[in-house]
Formats: C-alpha cells, structure tokens, sequence
C-alpha cells in the first residue's frame, strides 16, 4: 500500500471488508469462483494496484445464473415483509460498515472522502425506505361490468434481476435496485464497473453475512466481473426477465436492443446533459454554490453533473465573473483528504477524453475562462488530476450537445424571457436533470409547467446534482427513460397481474355477449 493508503487506512478496511490481494470474481452469496483473467484495480487517487480480481467466464455465469433461479422458487414465496426483514439486517450491516466501505469507494473511485461515505448513506437510505415498502406492494380492486364479480391486481416477482452498474456510483445504485428487486421477490445477479470491481466484491461479502445468518440459499446474491462482454450475457438471457442497466448513452442503447430482441424489459439509466437557468431573478450566491458544487463535484463524473449554465444577459457578466473568481479557491488533490474539493478522473482514458472536449470547444469557436489543464508532480502520480475548466460556447456547438464526462462548464447566454433559456435547455438530446435559479414564481412555474424542462428531474433553486431516494430517479430521451430508487419505482421489479372472480353459479359474459349451448 501507497503512503497515501496508509495514512487513511486502507489495509484496515481492505481486510474489515474481506477484500484481498487476489480475489475470485464470482459469487452465488458465500460460495466464490472464477476461471477467468486476472484483472487489476488500481486507485486513481495515488496510481497504485488495489487488488486483482479473476474475471467470471461464460461458466461461472452459467453457474451463477443456476443458483439465482433455483434461489427465486424458495425466495419468492417468503411473505414481502419478511424479506423487507432481510433487507433491514443488510441496512444494519452497513452501519456497521460504512467507514471502511465509504473508504473504499473513494479511494477506488476517486471521489472526495465524504462523498464516499454519503454514498453508502444512499445505501442505507434505501434499504430503510424498502423496508417500508415491503408491507405497501398495493394492488387495485375495481368493480366489474358482471354481476357477481370481483376484479382486482396484483403484482408478483418478476424472477432474475440483472444489474450493470457504473464506476462513478459504484455501490449505491446497485443498493437501489437491489433494496427493491429483494422486497419485491427477485433475486438479482450484478456486474459491477470492471473499474471498479473491489466496491462490487466488498458489498457481496457484507450481503453475504445477512444471507448467511438466516439461512438462506445461494442466489438471492450473486455478482460476476469482468468486461462488457459479461454484461452480454444478462443481455441476451431469456432467464433475466429485466435487465437494469447505468452508464453511457451509447452502452444503452446495446442494452436496450440486446435485450427488447427477447422480448426482456430494460431499466435504463444513461448520460445527461444537465443545464441550470439563472434569470435575473436568481440569488447569484445561491447559484454559485450550486452551479460549482454540480459541475465539479466527483470530478464532473455524475450523471446529474452540471454541464451548462444558461444565464440571462442581463446579469450574465455578474455571474460569470462570481463563477470564475469561486473556480479560483477550488482545492485539487487527494480526495481522502476532506480539505480538497476535487479529486481526480478515474482513469488516463476520462483524461484524454476531457482534453479533447476543451480543444473541440475551442475549434468550435468557445472561449476558455477559467484554462483547464493536466496536473502532475507530488500528489498527482497517478496522472489522473484535472484542472475544473469553463468555456463559454453556443448551446449549437457539437461538443456541447454531447455530454462530457468530466469538469469541464459551459456558459451560455440567454436574452428574452425565460422561454427561451427553457428552449435552450432542452435543446440537446439528454434529458436526466435540469434546475433552475429564480426568486420569480411565474418563471419556476413555467419551468415546472407541461412546456417546461423535459427532464426526469427539474429543480428550483437546488442544483441538478444530488437526489434524494424517496423521488423516483431517472431520465426522458437519451437518458433512456428509467426510473429507480424511491416513489413506485418498485412496480418495474414485479409483474401485474389482473384477477377477475366469479363467485356466482352463471357465467355471464363480457359486453353482454351472448354464446348459449
């Protein structure tokens, strides 16, 4: 272990979490294999090897995928609050460890210290909301057209769940779907960011522990590692009825085609392209805080990252120039180190790829504000540290339509009223979070209004980054469309069914039809 590692304690959690120095990829729950690769994790923090981990081949999956559908036979017919049970001893558990966990996520990760920690937070957070839910899976009843009859609908388990989730969050939207798939009835498989595939393997462990001690079977857990390759076949198996899928725009739409080819249901959660509107209205201390805290927060690698900033021209000078001076005092370093603001990208590939977005906006005829630039010397090893940059551009410029997966903000200006900052920010093809900053209620209403922001979240005077479990979390366009966490976001994990009973001695028929013999 680095120096770095050392001093926050890494070896420490490392071994409170089980992780070791080579690790078997493949879980069912307590039972670990794999005949795969060996791939290697490395910290972007400091550069140095984490651990290694023997990536899951088409057997082992094979296997797995065995133990999760032998699993669900038994599981489904546990009574929903006795596996909101299950889930709450799993909520207790990380308590128990959510320093150690919260340390690795960021050191694995490169996310600030406290930033890992409220994720595993979120982890808890849903498992205590889904322990609620378990004793609220509604049905409906309504009345009947026939004499004589009941109808109602409930919803049953779905079956195998399978989970693709992404390096910037790498254990909390794992938490999400899995809270819920577990309450409902499913049994889940989960492949994890093969950067960062030592979060994937502590969390199995910790599930592993409540399993365990209520002698349960293997299956209701199950992970697998390895390259998109893996992910392929939760894609392409008729077996898992759902497949819920977070990360790249482009990934998704693999996704959604492998799957919707069986027929499957896919829950996708993709890129955003997220604007804040400042009007003239807008407390400008409020939306300094928010805009800094959206665009460079994770280093710029949240789905609900700050990309676009579309202020009004009337105050678009003011809030620039308070914009660019906040830049100034960010802190760039280890993020172990809760003095720092912003800590690194995850790899020298989100590098390379953030170096190209400030030469495409400047080619396209952007103007750089505040220069961006990699870091290296003591402290920035790992070649991973990137200056938090803005730009001012055009809303038309192609580099701004994409979302870029890093620090990097651009500055549009609006003029008019803010109809047209709306138009401006739907303008792209994402659709995942949006906000806006005003103290005018007609202009936050329009916002809100059915011809205001087309995104899955849309805020007033909050940034678009950080969301609460309890509302349902996703996106519309190219953000695909799902939606996970809290609200009735459960329903995607079950199956409704619709019941009609006749408790007469005739058998009358729909519409009145009549069919005498």
């Amino acid at each position: 272990m680095s120096t770095i590692a050392q001093q926050f304690g890494m070896t420490e959690a490392l071994e409170i979490l089980g992780v070791k120095a080579i690790n078997e990829g493949t879980s069912t729950g307590n039972q670990w294999f794999s005949n795969g690769e060996v791939f290697e994790s490395y910290s972007p923090v400091d550069g140095q090897l984490i651990g290694k981990v023997k990536a899951s081949t088409e057997a082992d999956y094979e296997k797995a995928m065995q133990a999760a559908t032998e699993a669900f036979k038994t599981f489904r017919l546990m009574p929903a609050p006795k596996r909101g049970e299950i889930v709450r001893q799993f909520g207790e558990k990380l308590r128990k460890y959510k320093e150690p966990l919260g340390k690795l996520v960021s050191y694995e990760m490169g996310k600030s210290l406290q930033e890992g920690y409220g994720e595993v937070q979120e982890m808890i957070d849903i498992c205590d909301f889904a322990v609620g839910l378990s004793r609220q899976l509604h049905g409906l009843t309504m009345h009947s057209e026939r004499p004589g009859h009941r109808m109602y609908e409930q919803y049953h388990p779905l079956g195998v769940v399978g989970i693709i989730s992404a390096f910037n969050f790498p254990v909390a939207v794992w938490s999400w779907n899995t809270a819920l798939a577990w309450i409902c009835g499913d049994v889940c498989i989960w492949k994890p960011s093969e950067k960062t595939p030592l979060c994937g393997i502590a969390c199995q462990n910790i599930i592993a522990e409540v399993l365990k001690e209520n002698n349960l079977p293997e299956g209701i857990s199950c992970l697998i590692n390895g390259d998109y390759k893996i992910g392929q076949l939760l894609n392409r198996d008729t077996r898992v009825p759902l497949v819920s899928a977070t990360g790249s725009t482009r990934m998704g739409k693999i996704v959604a085609q492998e799957v919707a080819a069986r027929l499957g249901k896919s829950l996708l959660e993709l890129g955003g392209n997220n604007a804040i509107i400042v009007t003239p209205d807008a407390d400008i201390k409020m939306t300094v805080i928010g805009a800094v805290f959206g665009a460079v927060g994770t280093a710029g690698q949240r789905c609900t990252s700050t990309r676009r900033l579309i202020i009004h021209e009337s105050i678009y000078d003011k809030v620039k120039d308070a914009i660019v001076s906040a830049y100034g005092q960010l802190r760039i370093g280890n993020p172990l180190d809760q003095n720092n603001h912003v800590g690194p990208l995850i790899d020298t590939h989100a590098v390379a790829m953030y170096n190209k977005a400030l030469e495409k906006v400047v080619a396209e005829g952007g103007k750089i504000l505040v220069e961006g630039g990699v870091l290296s010397g003591a402290g920035y090893e790992s070649g991973c540290y990137v200056k938090p940059a803005i730009a001012e551009a055009d809303n038309s410029f192609e580099i701004v339509q994409h979302e870029t997966f890093a620090p990097v903000l651009y500055l549009l200006k609006y003029s008019g009223d803010v109809t047209n900052a709306i138009e401006l920010q739907n303008g792209v093809a994402q659709g995942l979070s949006s906000a806006i900053m005003t103290n005018n209620l007609r202009e936050a209403e329009a916002f809100l209004s059915h011809a205001g922001s087309d995104c899955g979240i849309a805020n007033v005077n909050i940034g678009t980054s950080g969301a609460e479990i309890g509302g349902a979390f996703g996106g519309e366009k190219e953000t695909g469309g799902g939606r996970e966490s809290g609200s009735d976001a459960w329903k995607v994990y079950m199956r409704r069914q619709t019941n009609t009973i006749n408790y007469t001695t005739n058998l009358p028929l729909a519409q009145g039809i009549k069919f005498d013999l």
